[in-house]
């Protein structure tokens, strides 16, 4: 018996230990990234300060999209990228995703700063889609608290964007006077569809747009830029909360993540920015995931947003026709490629 005891004690310690070996799998190699210099007219020009998450599942995107702002500003050395990873990471994780990072941009200008994803654990609500879900997507709530002070102004971008024009165009909107936030706007859309009929027919909760300086409109968060100081002054970060509560604890009002609190907080007052900044919807809806193609207008800004990411459907053999536009920035090391289309974007 004693035997048979300790014979389940070394049975269960493996199995321990291979579910621990496997929540620290070892992620995918990546290329060396060409390097950048600035111009010659980049004296003086100002360091603009970028946001994106970082975290396994789409390490691969976030790569391709630093690529991406490398590859086509004019003073590349004048980024300073910062990665918010979760707090949840275990630090063997965290390591080799600064490892893989290091081993793609090895003089990036670039900090990890540490989201704590507690302060989101109990207030997200189940969405359309999974991916929707996690806690680092809630992340770009709490920017102005992840950063340092010394940062006033953030470009915030998602993981499964390519940028194919100069950021620095983006990173100069003017938000006025009063603006904490700056976004391409879709006022076409509908509006209402992005709230349930719980909230529309809440005798106080509409009343959330009555003072805003234009009818409210669709914005896609994935492509923000943020004023972070008027932004701690308007105690956004808890206006935001509020609603992510009222979801969670009086009334289901929205059905998709993180986008709902953010028009009912940000929606009306937003500084619009050209559509060309924000090409989005390309990885189809967040249930299919179909293939989509651009809309009309000049493009900035491609982005995989919906349910069909691009490096995904490309190893799986069934891209998308706007996917071999990522591929060239795709970082990714395959035994016996080529590096023929990484010198394509050098």
């Amino acid at each position: 018996m004693r035997l048979l005891a300790a014979a389940a004690a070394l049975l269960l310690l493996a199995t321990a230990l291979a579910a621990a070996a496997g929540g620290a799998a070892e992620l995918p190699e990546f290329r060396e990234a060409p390097a950048f210099r600035n111009g010659a007219g980049c004296a003086g020009a100002p360091t603009i300060h970028i946001a994106m998450t970082l975290d396994g599942t789409y390490l691969r995107g976030s790569l391709a999209g630093v690529l991406s702002v490398l590859r086509h500003a004019a003073c590349p050395e004048s980024i300073a990228f910062h990665f918010v990873a979760s707090s949840a990471s275990p630090p063997r994780r965290l390591a080799r995703l600064r490892a893989a990072l290091a081993a793609a941009f090895p003089t990036l200008p670039a900090a990890i700063h540490r989201f704590d994803a507690r302060l989101v654990r109990g207030r997200i609500s189940s969405s359309v889609r999974r991916a929707l879900d996690q806690p680092l997507n809630y992340a770009r709530i709490y920017l102005a608290d992840i950063l340092p002070r010394s940062v006033p102004r953030v470009l915030y971008l998602d993981s499964d964007l390519l940028v194919v024009d100069d950021v620095a165009l983006l990173w100069a909107t003017d938000l006025g006077t009063r603006a904490a936030l700056a976004a391409p706007e879709y006022c076409n859309a509908n509006f209402t569809s992005y709230f349930t009929d719980a909230f529309w027919h809440h005798p106080n909760y509409p009343a959330v747009f009555a003072n805003r300086s234009r009818a409210p409109c669709y914005f896609n968060t994935g492509v923000m830029v943020i004023d972070l100081d008027r932004w701690r002054a308007g105690d956004y970060t808890a206006k935001l909360e509020y609603w992510m509560d009222v979801q969670k604890q009086e009334a289901r009002i929205y059905e998709l993540g993180s986008l709902p609190p953010f028009l009912l907080v940000f929606a009306g007052d937003v500084k619009a920015v050209q559509h060309r900044w924000n090409q989005h919807g390309l990885g189809g809806d967040n249930v299919a995931g179909q293939c989509r193609e651009l809309h009309p207008g000049p493009v900035s800004l491609l982005h995989w947003s919906g349910k069909g990411k691009p490096w995904l459907r490309l190893d799986a053999g069934r891209p998308c026709p706007l996917d071999a536009l990522w591929a060239p920035y795709d970082l990714l090391r395959r035994r016996g490629a080529r590096d023929d289309l990484l010198a394509a974007v050098a």
